[in-house]
Formats: structure tokens, sequence, C-alpha cells
């Protein structure tokens, strides 16, 4: 079966199953006792006048079929369990873009906030509509330019006309995003929340971002985190040429420690993989389902394969 059984409706029904075992080892003793007989008759070819031919693994598969059949509607009838992915209706989404002067290295075409930018509006526009979508920039002075809601349109262009600006506080503009957070309205409550970080996780200033993590931790909020850049990436200020290398390391901790999920884009096409794949965990939420009608359905097979074999033996038998 496909899809993992995680439990059952009416597991006390399970003791039909109890069958099995007996009739597994009911057919290794006749098997035996058969084999025992056919000893007695050292002539093969009055043997052979006397009893037909039978295809010993043709039966041995007629069985295994059997018990398969037996085991899938047993357990079909206990109603089984699995889990299903289904699409959430609802969820508070907060895009934390670092806005910094270490993200317009133009190790990423056409550079690092321009890239960043383009795909959190490909991420916002492909949400669910009923999705509250919140914008934080990150730099020295982190800032909640929109709080949750499900204007979509209203978040794109707010991420389109951030600017740079001096200085990186990452733990600043995590606890800005669980701020955003309480802002959501009403009723959302209940719905999941998370974070999506574009960084290079340069930080320079503000409080410690480990810690921020773990406040994001301790309220459930998942944070989601891709490093932009390589380590050859640099910026030109006031004449003089810095290396700006991605803090890999801090970026993996944050998602580590949040439960979220680590991404390194270090071009255009890493960068558009990695929003596909949170868009996959950010968009569904698992679910239970019964999977009775799945069970009994792979019982019919197994059943069907059973009788289409002894029908095959019998006619060798004539």
């Amino acid at each position: 079966m496909d899809v993992p059984i995680y439990g059952f409706l009416t597991p006390a029904r399970l003791w039909a199953l109890l069958i099995l075992p007996i009739l597994i080892v009911a057919y290794i003793l006749i098997v035996r006792k058969r084999a025992q007989f056919g000893m007695r008759y050292t002539n093969t070819t009055v043997l052979g006048e006397v009893l037909p031919k039978q295809s010993q693994w043709l039966r041995h598969v007629i069985v295994a079929l059997s018990v398969l059949s037996i085991l899938t509607l047993g357990l079909a009838w206990a109603r089984p369990v699995g889990m299903d992915r289904i699409p959430q209706e609802r969820a508070t989404v907060v895009m934390v873009i670092d806005v910094s002067w270490s993200m317009t290295a133009t190790d990423v075409l056409p550079n690092r906030l321009e890239a960043a930018q383009s795909a959190a509006i490909d991420f916002v526009e492909s949400l669910p509509a009923g999705f509250n979508v919140a914008v934080v920039s990150l730099s020295g002075h982190s800032k909640v330019h929109m709080s949750p809601e499900n204007d979509h349109g209203a978040a794109v262009r707010i991420i389109q006309a951030l600017t740079v600006q001096d200085s990186s506080a990452v733990g600043d503009a995590i606890m800005a995003a669980l701020q955003a957070i309480d802002l959501a309205p009403e009723g959302s409550g209940d719905a999941p929340a998370m974070i999506v970080m574009l960084s290079d996780g340069s930080n320079t200033i503000g409080q410690a971002p480990l810690q921020a993590a773990k406040d994001a931790a301790d309220r459930e909020v998942p944070i989601y985190t891709i490093a932009f850049g390589t380590d050859n990436g640099y910026v030109d200020l006031d004449g003089e040429r810095h290396l700006v290398p991605p803090d890999h390391r801090l970026m993996r901790e944050i998602a580590e420690l949040t439960d979220g999920q680590y991404y390194q884009a270090d071009d255009v096409s890493q960068l558009n993989g990695a929003y596909t794949r949170i868009h996959s965990k950010v968009g569904y939420v698992e679910a239970k389902k019964e999977i009775t009608a799945t069970a009994a359905g792979l019982g019919l097979i197994f059943a069907f394969a059973a009788a289409v074999g002894a029908v095959m033996m019998g006619v060798r038998f004539r």
C-alpha cells in the first residue's frame, strides 16, 4: 500500500487477522504431508500416470496472493487512517527581506536585493488568496512595512519599493516579524504563521539572532531562510572594496532552531527552486484521512490475481 497507515478507526476488528497464521501453518503442514506421500512412490512413471503434473510455484503464488488478499481486506475492515496533504485555507506569512548594503553585491544577478525582490513577489503572488502577508525590511533599523493582510497586491508594491539601508540586524528583524504576526486580523489566532527570510546572513548590530530565533521557536513559528550570495561577493563603499560572503552557518542555525528549513541561493535558478519547495510546505498541511477504499481495492486486486492463478492451475489439470 503506497499510503502509510497511522492508525485505525475500529482497531478491535483486527482480531480477524489472527486467522492468517493458522492458515499459513495449515498450508505448510499440508505441503509437507504431500511431500511425504509422494516419497512412497519410487516409480515416478507410475506416479505420473496416477497423479496429474502440478506447478509447485503457481500453487505457492496463489496461496501467497490469497493471504495478501485476506490481510488487506482485514485491514480495510478495521478502517485504516493515513496522512494526506491538503491545501491550507489561511495562514500568516511574514516576508523578511534584507536591504542592507551587502545585498547590492552582483554575485547573484542582477544583484542580491533585486533577485530577492523578484522571487519574493513571485512567491507572494502564488500564495492562496486567504493567506495574510506581512513585509519586514532587514537593516540596522528593521521595520514592519505592512502588517498581515490578504491584499497580496499591496504586499507586492511594498516589496518593489524597498531601498537599501545601512547596517544589518538579523535578530531585530526576527523580532519585528514576530510583532507583525501579533498584528494579524482577528480570527487568525488559530492559523499557522511562518517567516520567510531572504538575507545573506550578515549581522552587524542589534540583539543576538539565535536568541530571537529561540523566541520564534517558543511560539512555534518556523523560519525558512534563504542565504544569498557567494564567498566572492563584494561591494564598493567609499572607494573601498569589501568582501561580503554569506553567513550560511547563521542562516542554517536559525532555520534548524525554529523547525524551518535552510536554502542556499548562489544564483537565480537555485532561488526559484527554494521558493518552490517553501511554497509546497507553506501552502499545504498534513491531515489524517481514512483510506479504507485504498486497502479494500488492493485486497480485491490480490483476490482477483489469486482467482486467475487458480483458474490457470485448474486448466492445467485437465
